[in-house]
């Protein structure tokens, strides 16, 4: 019977970074070997299957129809490959090995540095590597195999998922000091002016939480929507270009420390946001994923 050659995962793994970046030199970046291997692990590809998977100019790099059929197939290879090793990984220790989250923005400053100290403490054989990426871009990471779980906040369509509810986190509105007067309680949505309102541009979901919470269409419309970061926002605020809204999680980490911003509550029927852990369903580790949200639901009570 004669030998059959078949695709290695690392060539596999070439072929998806170079889709991902759409450049030589990125994807090689991406996959920690030089542009000369990963072109040449191409390559190697190509004549193994005896197609063209790629053409190769100065300006781009264009997949052929039969690459990009061969491309979704080869993330499907790796997942699968991922979840094999997951499996084994699963026998053993809790939370013990590789392990990749996403984090969308408006979580990752505010909570990582409480919960890393003690994933490092109780768990030090679990080596987690973090993403910091949208709502959007992280969902695809997880349904792509990229990441193994994403750290978020609902209510968000991130697909097939299995869901691990951590904890409420509550909006506030953030508003330079004097703007509502000192003894001013919870502030309502009606007491918004919806031309002075800034909120996160577009793929932040933030955004589209405190719109809800809010409940008032004009809001969409008048909103300047321009900030890239809660930081930029609360610097933004500061220098009296308009009001805010933040998450309780971004307070206690002190983003309004050494500024001259106030925020209240905000008085609404849903107020908040709710923090959760997804996975992708029947994933071998579906047990380190339950325990790691226990571990982040005991750090956003703390």
């Amino acid at each position: 019977m004669a030998a059959t050659y078949l695709p290695t995962l690392k060539q596999l793994q070439y072929l998806v970074a170079l889709k991902d970046h759409g450049h030589f030199g990125r994807a090689a970046e991406a996959c920690f070997v030089t542009q000369s291997t990963l072109s040449a692990g191409l390559r190697e590809l190509e004549t193994l299957i005896g197609v063209v998977l790629v053409e190769r100019t100065r300006r781009v790099v264009r997949f052929t129809p039969l690459g990009e059929r061969i491309v979704d197939k080869a993330r499907r290879v790796l997942r699968e490959a991922d979840e094999l090793a997951d499996l084994a990984r699963s026998a053993g220790r809790p939370l013990s090995g590789e392990m990749r989250m996403s984090v969308i923005p408006t979580i990752a400053p505010f909570l990582l540095p409480r919960i890393l100290p003690r994933l490092r403490r109780d768990y030090p054989d679990l080596k987690l590597f973090l993403r910091e990426e949208p709502s959007g871009a992280a969902c695809e990471s997880l349904h792509t195999g990229r990441t193994d779980c994403v750290l978020l906040a609902l209510p968000y369509a991130c697909g097939e998922v299995e869901t691990a509810p951590l904890f409420e986190d509550r909006l506030f509105v953030a508003f330079p000091e004097g703007e509502y007067g000192p003894d001013h309680g919870a502030v309502t949505p009606g007491e918004i002016d919806e031309t002075r309102l800034l909120l996160l541009e577009d793929g932040h979901c933030l955004k589209d939480h405190a719109l809800a919470a809010c409940n008032r269409p004009e809001l969409r419309a008048e909103a300047t929507m321009l900030g890239t970061s809660l930081h930029t926002m609360v610097q933004m605020v500061d220098n009296g270009l308009g009001v805010t809204m933040l998450p309780e999680m971004a307070l206690d980490a002190g983003i309004l420390d050494h500024t001259h911003v106030t925020a209240r509550p905000l008085k609404a029927d849903n107020p908040s946001r709710r923090i959760a852990l997804v996975w992708r369903k029947a994933s071998p580790r579906e047990r380190d994923f339950r325990l790691l949200a226990d571990v982040l639901t005991q750090s956003g009570a703390d």
